[in-house]
């Protein structure tokens, strides 16, 4: 699967995101819409991670996903 199932139901992700990044707020939440790049540079800002660290981390949340 790719990404772009978390982009058409990106309302319903939205939680799953914020329990997964809790210093997410619902506005950046709102602006990232699902898309993946914007998801991991609001990690890296939010949580002064590098970009492979948040890729990875971003890659480990999406395959623990159930589909």
């Amino acid at each position: 699967m790719d990404w772009n199932r978390v982009e058409g139901n990106w309302k319903q992700m939205k939680g799953k995101v914020k329990e997964q990044w809790g210093k997410l707020t619902d506005d950046d939440l709102d602006r990232i819409e699902g898309k993946r790049d914007q998801l991991e540079g609001k990690i890296q800002e939010r949580y002064g991670y590098e970009k492979d660290q948040a890729r990875r981390d971003v890659d480990d949340w999406y395959g623990r996903q159930t589909w």
